[in-house]
């Protein structure tokens, strides 16, 4: 069918799944959005990529956007009121659907194409697309010739579904920036952290990717994550990474989704070696901390001198979502060996502006509590704020916020006798 066909099965009132990251849909996004005869149509996604005319302004009366994870396309839409935000934990949000919390009346999915026994699969995006797939009684999708096939918990029936177009167009690609010295100098510090036969959690970004870059000496590296990028093939061929003494699927790199260029495309498709699990499996944290020597890398934009660390919004306007920092902050803490890691620059927009602060912004979200805290990193050192007094913490984080705040930082803690004078 052509994408117009597609979707126009989907009717006013309804609830709709959106798959997002590299595996958005973005043909069936454009033939949804030209629709002009649409009212009150939810739509619920995580970080999507590629234009979301969904959420343009003026089209409030057909379309609500719901973000499960707040990307690009959709800060403004949030920021503006004509689209929705929800704080969940990704571990949390496949039950949403499956319990009918969230009742979803379709899904919009682009999937791999079917192999000989008429499978296809969800490709470079697994985490909350199975449960919605599985929920939805309508499945409308792209089958898309150049989306990899992946392994793992990732099959679906081109039977199943209500309706597909088919397309052989690149899917959206993130390339990495180049590093730069603050970036370096973080990688430096987080992978003097890291063990042989560590298990990695990390993201995506300049200080994921400058971690990565400094682990090749290491030896039988694991990987279990809610996603990574392309920092991640360079490790695995220096064969740094094997996976061997991983509890949970050994000899598996472990993840919910990819983000990255085609190289990673090419690197996960049809590769055993990989495989894509749901979130609410990835990011479980009963599964998590079963692998030995975890360390998990996450990233923050504020953390206060208590420890509280905000990582989805600047303020009162959101930035990203709460993602699955804290079930993997929680789950490496209770790893035996692991290490919990909160890795950000010192400052912002261009050293003008402390990331350590005495007190959160004025409506910052707290996404990892100072009593889920652990390491914290920034380019000027390395510090463990777990069992640590409220005085310690003030000391052990002014010590790594940029000399240029440090003195205003003491002096407010000073003044709140956090600190002796």
């Amino acid at each position: 069918m052509t994408p117009a066909d597609v979707v126009a099965p989907v009717r006013s009132g309804m609830s709709v799944f959106l798959h997002g990251g590299s595996a958005t849909p973005t043909p069936l996004v454009e033939a949804l959005a030209a629709r002009t005869d649409l009212e009150g149509v939810k739509i619920y996604h995580l970080h999507t990529t590629g234009p979301a005319p969904f959420a343009d302004p003026g089209r409030e009366r057909e379309f609500r956007s719901v973000s499960l994870f707040c990307g690009g396309p959709l800060r403004q839409a949030v920021e503006d009121g004509r689209a929705d935000f929800v704080p969940v934990f990704l571990s949390d949000i496949p039950a949403l659907f499956a319990s009918g919390a969230v009742k979803l009346d379709a899904a919009i999915v682009q999937l791999s194409p079917p192999d000989k026994h008429g499978m296809c699969t969800l490709g470079t995006s697994c985490d909350a697309a199975r449960a919605a797939i599985d929920s939805a009684p309508v499945v409308l999708a792209e089958v898309n010739r150049r989306m990899p096939r992946t392994h793992g918990h990732t099959a679906v029936p081109l039977a199943s579904l209500t309706a597909y177009t088919e397309t052989a167009r690149p899917l959206h690609e993130h390339t990495p920036e180049p590093e730069t010295i603050v970036e370096a100098r973080i990688g430096e510090l987080v992978a003097d952290l890291v063990p042989d036969r560590a298990c990695l959690q990390l993201g995506i970004g300049g200080i994921p990717d400058a971690v990565l870059a400094r682990l090749k000496h290491k030896r039988d590296l694991g990987v279990h994550t809610e996603m990574f990028s392309d920092g991640v093939l360079d490790l695995y061929a220096a064969g740094a990474i094997t996976n061997r003494f991983k509890a949970v699927h050994p000899g598996r790199l472990v993840t919910s989704f990819v983000t990255g260029t085609r190289r990673l495309f090419d690197f996960v498709d049809d590769n055993p070696v990989v495989e894509f699990h749901p979130c609410d499996r990835t990011n479980d944290t009963a599964l998590i901390r079963k692998n030995p020597g975890m360390v998990a890398v996450n990233s923050a934009l504020q953390i206060d001198l208590t420890g509280q660390v905000c990582a989805d919004s600047l303020g009162h306007h959101i930035y990203s979502g709460i993602g699955g920092q804290m079930d993997f902050i929680r789950g490496a803490a209770l790893s035996p060996g692991g290490k919990a890691v909160i890795a950000l620059p010192s400052t912002a927009k261009g050293g003008a502006v402390s990331r350590v602060v005495p007190e959160l912004t004025a409506g910052a979200g707290v996404v990892t509590t100072r009593g889920h805290v652990h390491w914290v990193v920034t380019e000027h050192g390395a510090v463990n704020l777990h069992g640590k007094t409220l005085r310690e913490r003030a000391e052990l984080l002014i010590s790594v916020a940029h000399p240029d705040h440090r003195a205003e930082l003491r002096a407010w803690a000073v003044g709140r006798k956090r600190l002796m004078g």
